[in-house]
């Protein structure tokens, strides 16, 4: 849901919020209830709807992320791929140690702590 739209959103909940205090004078403390209920449900259905929305575009990135790094692993020689899934720790130790190589190349002012 984009942010303009769910901040219209809330403003026309309370602006409807304010009409049915309005008329709650008018119904009393039955009124008051069902007013309650439907501000319930009308929050239970927008939080729903969010959630689906942001799940839906987590799982499209993740899976555009997997695509391309799969895509990579696929042109690196050797099988890098299979043996990246047979030994996960080397992996994730080689990346580390890229990343902090790049980091070192990149950011050369900065000195090394220690």
């Amino acid at each position: 849901m984009d942010d303009k739209v769910f901040e219209n959103k809330v403003y026309q909940d309370i602006d409807k919020a304010k009409e049915d205090v309005a008329t709650l004078r008018e119904d009393g403390a039955t009124g008051l209830g069902r007013i309650f209920d439907q501000l319930a449900d009308d929050t239970k259905q927008m939080v729903s709807v969010g959630v689906k929305t942001i799940n839906q575009e987590v799982g499209q990135g993740l899976s555009q992320y997997n695509a391309k790094v799969q895509d990579f692993a696929d042109r690196i020689p050797g099988d890098f791929g299979k043996k990246a899934a047979k030994f996960p720790w080397v992996t994730i130790t080689m990346s580390l140690a890229f990343g902090l190589m790049l980091g070192l190349l990149l950011k050369p002012g900065r000195q090394p702590v220690g």
